[in-house]
């Protein structure tokens, strides 16, 4: 593309289009972005938009696309050339690293956050080693004085940064930080310094104080990055200029800088924030050098915690600020200033049971904002709320003070419950502040697979469950106090390894009552807590709640279950139908009777959903539960496949005609499922799809690649005979989705995957001409890029093909391509790499060929090949008895399907689509030494004398004592 004004005009007019909310003008679009997106100038021109265009609206749009552009394309993936074509090419990416700093700083800050991120996706693959200059350039702008400039180097730096918080030590990312420590610490902390001067000059400029605050939190917040993996000397060195002057911050307050909002944080709540997180640090991991400052920390931190007040605004601050605390006090050396039973009462009035409380902005966010209020409450990610701090603070202290820490809770307890019984219906906050402390208390340990792990045995819960848990499950209304409900239910799913079986029992009905509650959040927890029930491991490994014992309430689930999903806000409710799909999983066969109105209650949502698919996971667990309902029935009664295929069918064609991406895979799945419960041939309904499942387009996804295999290889399986007879011009197609996957390192297993399926149930005569094709592209690539991989893969089909056609017919085809080559597959590649071949059917398919060439392949017993025989024998030998070979090459550079850059679908395997292991030998060797045993035997016997006298000469000492033991257990001997 050239960098001209029409082009600019095009890009202009199609990136407005991408905005439209009709999907017939959107859609063409975003297409058309993605079909250019590979052209020379293409980056270069969206930078040039965002520069120039006058409309504010297409400068903002052009910066996101810009980013999400170097999101998907810059990283170049180690060696793999074939498979990801670099969509960037070297001119481009110079001229971006060239002119991407000054243009972010001259930006609008809405698009300097976008340029911002972009370098740092940028930086994260070429800095240091190919941006070395990146440092410097922006280093060099903290002397401007632009404050607009510097806070864009400082947002830079710290989306640069940030990783060094959670990067696995490495001397790499040492030496990296110690570059940037040499280059950016010194002037980071003279413009820290400078900053604060400039604060107290503007001290009643508002305006001013706005831009410098901006710029103290960005500040703090690198201050973290670079001091997170190890204290570096630079900081150590400087600790009283920093520490002095965040102590200094933490107390400051300026009428100017104090916001009328309730609900959004200021500046000086942020810095103050980031503050207590950078002390909590210290205190944390350089508590020796950090010291001398923690008594006036931990004395300023106090005070903010005791004089913030309970509105929104404060709730990151105060978190952190108990956080703080939380680290501090589970420290041994500073147990003495917690010590005092004065100190922790205060503490435990003062800050720790204010925050527990149940704030009018928690109960709007409970009725309004469900989703967000579950996200924070359930998933754990309330890592910023005053509870779960508190929460933490609790866990803290009793690490060396349970006993009266328990006892000054117990006290709360009591007396908050006794308010709630007084009055209930004014009260019941009272009676949630006395769940969560308790919850609190109770938990020492917890996972989100398990609940709590290990709990204070000062604590009855099941006493306090049945007291005051149950009643409120119980009672008639399962609308009435729905927060009071929502804890009940939340407390069961967290004890539900401390709480005895029968109560859990006692409680199933009512969680399936509470599944038609009008909260969200309560109808949303009891189908969260049923799957949780549901997934608990009892003795001998199986459940802990059993099918039977489910019996009696098969039909109110499902029935509730569904219903759940037509409630207000649950439409695409993931943990309804996470549910759902446990439900059906444990029920088993007891779900048959339903199923008739279940698959279309399914259906009918997935046809709903396919128009725009919004939520990945209740979709996953959508089509897991049509897996499993096609899974139970059929293995009831077979023929009942037709039935699914008759509902289903219809919204897969729409699937696939309107390119749905998300559902595609998942399609596949679903249809190699249903094709490989057919017994006999494949119906026609399959084969009139079969053409379109070849074409290039559908292969150019990753996400579609291991689904679209397996439904070939159940097409194979199935209808071999059909495909050879009605579809033979359909053959070449099939193999030319082969010779692409093979090309791949990615996907070459997925290559082999289908050959072996073609080789093992293709009628011999259909394939013929193909045949030496297939050799010969497969050594192209052994020459080109051979990947340990690839070699496994690759030892499986000659095997499989020798079982299949016999080892003449192998050793044939290899000598026909290029003379002798047979002798050098077999010396360079089986007996060296044999021992790599994993898994229990691959090992059984090289073991049964590699034995046919060793005793039915007459070349090996009378040409120049004669002196591999031994040599093989024994690899074969040491594939039986030695250890799997899993080492890999250092310069192999292995790719996981997750990491191939692009936008595509990732594919999502389902569980209960699961496909059996297949074995081709089968029943034809049940054991391959055993096997060996007999076809040494028989080669002996037709050429007497030569096989004893092979083995005695040159087979190692052990190979022969373990091969007397194969002849000894098939009571066989050699002639």
């Amino acid at each position: 593309m050239e960098l001209s004004d029409a082009n600019l005009q095009t890009l202009t007019e199609y990136l407005k289009k991408t905005l439209d909310p009709d999907p017939a003008i959107r859609r063409p679009a975003e297409k058309f972005l993605e079909s250019v997106e590979g052209s020379q100038n293409y980056p270069l021109l969206l930078l040039t938009l965002l520069e120039k265009s006058q409309e504010n609206v297409i400068k903002v749009c052009a910066s996101v696309t810009f980013k999400n552009y170097i999101k998907r394309n810059w990283r170049i993936v180690g060696i793999l050339v074939e498979d990801e074509p670099n969509k960037i090419c070297e001119s481009d990416r110079i001229a971006i690293k060239a002119n991407i700093v000054p243009l972010m700083l001259s930006s609008p800050e809405q698009i300097q956050k976008q340029l911002s991120d972009a370098i740092s996706i940028i930086g994260r693959e070429d800095f240091p080693q190919k941006w070395p200059d990146l440092l410097t350039e922006m280093v060099n702008r903290f002397q401007s004085g632009d404050f607009h400039v510097i806070n864009g180097v400082l947002r830079t730096a710290h989306s640069l940064f940030k990783r060094y918080r959670h990067e696995f030590k490495s001397n790499e990312l040492w030496s990296e930080i110690k570059l940037v420590l040499d280059a950016f610490a010194l002037p980071l902390t003279n413009l820290f310094k400078a900053t604060i001067e400039l604060c107290s000059t503007h001290a009643n400029d508002a305006s001013a104080l706005k831009v410098l605050f901006s710029s103290l939190i960005l500040i703090a917040k690198l201050f973290y990055s670079l001091n997170f993996q190890d204290l570096p000397e630079f900081f150590e060195d400087n600790m009283e200029t920093w520490m002095t002057n965040f102590h200094s911050l933490l107390t400051l307050d300026n009428k100017l800088l104090q916001t009328d909002d309730e609900e959004e944080a200021g500046l000086l709540e942020l810095l103050k924030s980031q503050i207590c997180d950078n002390a909590a640090l210290y205190a944390q991991k350089y508590d020796e050098e950090f010291q001398p400052y923690l008594p006036r920390f931990v004395t300023a931190i106090w005070n903010l915690l005791v004089t913030t007040g309970q509105e929104v605004k404060y709730d990151l601050l105060v978190s952190n600020a108990i956080q703080f605390l939380a680290s501090v006090c589970e420290r041994p050396h500073y147990k003495h200033l917690f010590e005092d039973q004065n100190t922790l009462t205060s503490i435990c009035e003062k800050v720790i049971v204010p925050n527990m409380e149940f704030r009018a902005a928690d109960e709007e966010a409970f009725e309004d904002n469900s989703e967000e209020y579950i996200r924070r409450d359930l998933e754990g990610s309330d890592i910023d709320t005053r509870r779960r701090a508190a929460c933490d603070l609790v866990r803290g202290l009793c690490k060396f003070f349970e006993g009266p820490v328990t006892g000054i809770f117990s006290g709360y307890v009591n007396s908050m419950l006794q308010e709630y019984a007084k009055n209930p219906s004014v009260n019941w906050k009272h009676k949630d502040a006395a769940i969560y402390l308790v919850t609190s208390l109770a938990s020492k340990a917890q996972t989100q697979k398990h609940g709590i792990t290990q709990a204070n045995e000062l604590v009855n819960l099941t006493e306090f469950f049945v007291n005051h848990i149950q009643p409120d499950l119980k009672s008639a209304s399962v609308n009435e106090f729905p927060v009071l409900k929502a804890d009940g239910i939340k407390y069961i799913m967290i004890f539900r390894n401390q709480v005895p079986k029968e109560q859990l029992l006692v409680s199933i009905p009512l969680l399936i009552n509470h599944l038609q509650a009008e909260s969200i959040v309560v109808h949303t927890y009891a189908a969260h807590a049923l799957e949780r029930l549901f997934t608990m491991r009892g003795t001998n490994n199986t459940t802990l709640i059993t099918a039977a014992e489910m019996a009696p309430f098969v039909e109110v689930l499902l029935t509730n279950l569904f219903k759940a999903l037509t409630l207000p806000g649950s439409s695409e409710n993931e943990y309804i139908m996470k549910a759902i799909m446990r439900s059906f999983s444990l029920l088993q066969e007891s779900i048959i009777p339903y199923i008739p109105s279940v698959i279309t209650q399914l259906t009918q949502k997935l046809l709903a959903v396919s128009k725009n698919p919004s939520k990945p996971h209740f979709n996953h667990y959508m089509f897991e539960s049509i897996c499993l309902s096609i899974r139970i029935t059929c293995k009831a009664n077979p023929d009942a496949v037709g039935s699914f295929e008759e509902a289903l069918f219809m919204v897969f064609t729409e699937i696939l005609q309107n390119d749905v991406q998300e559902f595609i895979p998942y399609v596949f799945q679903v249809m190699s499922l249903l094709l490989e419960m057919h017994k006999n041939e494949i119906p026609s309904s399959y084969m009139a799809l079969f053409p379109h499942l070849l074409q290039p387009v559908l292969w150019e996804r990753t996400g579609n690649i291991p689904p679209l295999v397996r439904l070939l290889q159940a097409y194979l399986e199935r209808g071999a005979n059909t495909i050879a007879s009605a579809a033979a011009d359909k053959i070449p197609g099939l193999l030319g989705v082969f010779q692409k996957l093979i090309a791949s390192k990615a996907n070459d297993h997925q290559g082999f995957y289908l050959l072996n399926s073609i080789i093992e149930h293709m009628p011999p005569g259909s394939v013929d001409q193909y045949r030496k094709q297939i050799f010969i592209l497969l050594f192209q690539r052994l020459q080109n890029s051979k990947t340990t991989k690839f070699i496994k893969s690759f030892l499986v089909f000659i095997n499989l093909y020798c079982i299949k056609y016999g080892a003449l017919a192998l050793q044939e085809i290899f000598d026909s391509i290029q003379p002798k080559m047979f002798g050098m597959v077999l010396e360079k590649i089986i007996i060296p790499e044999i021992q790599k071949v994993s898994g229990q059917v691959e090992k059984k398919i090289c073991a049964v060929g590699i034995t046919k060439i060793l005793t039915e392949c007459p070349p090996m017993m009378d040409t120049e090949y004669t002196k591999l025989w031994t040599p093989l024998l024994q690899a074969l030998i040491g594939l039986f008895e030695l250890p799997e070979d899993d080492t890999i090459p250092d310069e192999e550079h292995f790719i996981d399907i997750e990491d191939t850059p692009g936008y595509q679908t990732a594919f999502s395997q389902l569980a209960f689509a699961g496909k059996k292991e297949h074995d081709p030998v089968g029943q034809m060797v049940n054991n391959p030494r055993i096997h060996l045993a007999q076809s040494l035997h028989k080669l002996s016997t037709a050429c007497p004398g030569r096989v004893p006298s092979m083995l005695s000469t040159s087979l190692n000492a052990e190979a022969l004592q373990y091969l007397q033991g194969y002849l000894q257990a098939a009571s066989v001997t050699l002639l």
